[in-house]
């Protein structure tokens, strides 16, 4: 699929939301010259880098009615990825040196990130496209074109025709929570990490933590900061797992799943332990899930599989080229394939992933594959390859947090990526000091 000699066209686009993805598509959209509109929910763009201390009514987050918070960040969170590969290519994610309120670790808080977010914005003015406190209600395609229902905070309502949707609302909103056999009579207190902020609610307790990646990881050891005991139940661990980890206060252990809860209090492991508990927290991810969105059945989630979706994208690079890649194709300067073959590449890939046992949860998840999905997406619409560099610190920042949880922000092996990084940034001119101010 090469750039196409079709004259360029201009669309009427729509973005729905103004976090990490929606500014770089609306840049993207814009520089490729189409007349691009932002609809954000929140008074200000960050999308879930915005931090609340506020935490929906129901902590499970499966009642229907509840009042819903769109953050799920935590008070601690801090980055799971080097600063350098996170930032947009042409706008780095370094240090401020010229604000001391900023967090200059390699690894910043989540503060930081969104300060860096409402710097791109600024630096490209794209607030000026944005509409704030503006939740869409519903899209639908009419007469080849896109019809977008939304509402103000103050209830006015508005529809409007659009010739094209880009979708970058997230899916951190809708909490996917693990059967456990029995957990309908346990008494404990149950909350999902969407609505965990700070340890403070466990102090003294025994708490059971699902799940061991990147939020759980971290809030289980947030929370053996002020509790009695943590043990965190781990869907990768063999069956017969048990382990004390080397946490300060020595109580933290980490099992295989929860076979059980029972009436009692007790939670039951695969391995036989037995632990009686008083809160359990789940760390088991989210569900896709974009209720505002017809697409006349073409469009469905199953087993969290977003159906029919051509191609995938996660972390702002990935936004960002893929963005790149939406805007040459909605100015017909880029042809995609015709549908038999969008739908031949979707069917491989689902077989691909058949064929070696992965389920259907996981087909967003590139893994290994990313780099190479990336550098595809850059040759189809005629960009840079993504760098050495960043693959790399992608790679074994990854391989670190699984080898090294409690010391992979503080401690790393790659100082050779990170010198690699700045002098890419000095070389293209995208930094003010010299790179020896940080390494």
């Amino acid at each position: 699929m090469a750039p196409a000699q079709n004259p360029i066209s201009s669309q009427h686009v729509v973005v729905i939301g103004a976090g990490a993805a929606g500014l770089v598509a609306a840049r993207e959209l814009s520089r490729e010259g189409h007349t691009v509109v932002v609809l954000e929910r929140e008074k200000e763009v960050g999308g879930l880098w915005i931090y609340s201390p506020k935490a929906e009514s129901d902590p499970l987050s499966l009642d229907p009615t509840r009042s819903i918070v769109h953050s799920s960040v935590y008070e601690s969170l801090r980055t799971n990825l080097p600063r350098e590969c996170m930032g947009f290519t042409d706008f780095p994610f370094v240090p401020r040196f010229d604000d001391e309120s900023r967090d200059s670790r390699r690894y910043p808080s989540h503060m930081e990130v969104l300060a860096y977010l409402q710097d791109f914005a600024r630096e490209f003015n794209l607030e000026e496209m944005v509409r704030f406190e503006i939740e869409v209600v519903r899209v639908e395609p009419v007469n080849g074109k896109w019809r977008v229902w939304s509402k103000t905070s103050g209830g006015v309502s508005h529809d409007e025709i659009f010739d094209a949707v880009v979708v970058c609302s997230g899916h951190y909103t809708e909490p996917n929570v693990a059967h456990i056999p029995g957990i309908k009579s346990w008494p404990g207190k149950q909350i999902h990490s969407h609505n965990y902020r700070v340890p403070g609610p466990f102090e003294n307790e025994v708490v059971v933590v699902i799940g061991n990646f990147a939020s759980g990881a971290d809030i289980s050891r947030d929370i053996a900061k002020v509790a009695k005991e943590v043990h965190i139940a781990s869907r990768a661990s063999e069956f017969d797992t048990y382990e004390k980890l080397p946490v300060p206060r020595n109580n933290l252990w980490i099992h295989s799943e929860i076979d059980t809860a029972y009436e009692d209090g007790s939670i039951v492991f695969k391995n036989g332990k037995v632990v009686y508990a008083d809160s359990i927290v789940y760390c088991t991810g989210y569900k896709y899930r974009f209720t505002f969105l017809e697409t006349n059945g073409y469009m469905n989630i199953d087993e969290n599989r977003v159906e029919h979706l051509y191609k995938h994208g996660i972390q702002f690079v990935m936004f960002e080229i893929q963005s790149k890649w939406v805007a040459a194709v909605l100015s017909r300067r880029v042809t995609l394939p015709t549908e038999d073959k969008m739908m031949e590449d979707i069917s491989a890939w689902y077989a691909s992933l058949d064929a070696v046992g992965i389920p259907k949860r996981y087909t967003h998840k590139l893994g290994k594959i990313q780099s190479e999905y990336l550098n595809w997406v850059a040759e189809e619409c005629g960009c840079p390859l993504v760098e050495h560099w960043r693959n790399q610190q992608i790679v074994r920042g990854y391989q670190r947090l699984v080898s090294h949880p409690e010391t992979y922000r503080d401690e790393w092996d790659d100082n050779d990526l990170m010198e690699e990084a700045y002098e890419d940034f000095a070389r293209k001119k995208l930094i003010s000091f010299h790179p020896s101010h940080i390494l």
